[in-house]
């Protein structure tokens, strides 16, 4: 399966998540590659760092910037899974990977600037579904407060329901918490 990971804003959590992703596939006995095209490098940053920890089961980990078709094609022969860590803008990596993968997962926070990027991701998600149909596209709210007394979270998921014939609303969503942080510092997951 071919998992990207991506989106049109920053600091949305997206290598946190492809990189814990990654963790639990590998912990799950898959046999996983984490494609970093993102060229802020954090997903072959934590890679790099897990490398130095021979206990933890190895994520392979390759980076590619540009248009990633091909190598992406090639790759998907030799691993269960592939989990690709897109930049956060709308990228020749972004795009060409929606040609290829199984699944998409766009992190957003529950913050309007965040939400505003929906709309032009959703049409980006149109056109690579003429080229790939069976692409499967949701929004995943990430970084949610963890305060009870704030409504962010509930005001997103009322919003980006109106997406839901071209993004589907992640069932999940992630919380902000200290341990990701950790985590990533040391080169695991959040499940190790």
């Amino acid at each position: 399966m071919i998992l990207l990971i991506g989106g049109e804003k920053g600091g949305t959590g997206k290598s946190t998540l492809a990189t814990n992703l990654c963790a639990w596939l590998t912990c799950a006995q898959r046999d996983v590659l984490l494609l970093d095209a993102d060229r802020q490098s954090t997903s072959a940053n934590w890679a790099a760092e897990r490398h130095q920890h021979p206990e933890l089961p190895a994520v392979h980990c390759l980076q590619r910037h540009g248009n990633l078709f091909h190598a992406v094609r090639d790759l998907r022969e030799r691993y269960q899974d592939i989990v690709i860590d897109a930049g956060g803008r709308d990228s020749e990596e972004l795009r060409s990977a929606m040609t290829l993968a199984d699944k998409l997962y766009s992190p957003a926070k529950a913050s309007q600037s965040d939400l505003w990027t929906v709309d032009h991701l959703a049409k980006l998600v149109e056109l690579a579904r003429g080229f790939n149909p069976r692409l499967e596209a949701r929004v995943l709210i990430s970084m949610a407060p963890t305060n009870p007394r704030i409504n962010e979270e509930h005001d997103a998921v009322e919003l980006l329901s109106e997406f839901s014939e071209r993004l589907s609303l992640s069932r999940f969503s992630t919380r902000e918490r200290k341990a990701y942080r950790d985590a990533m510092r040391e080169g695991r997951g959040v499940v190790e």
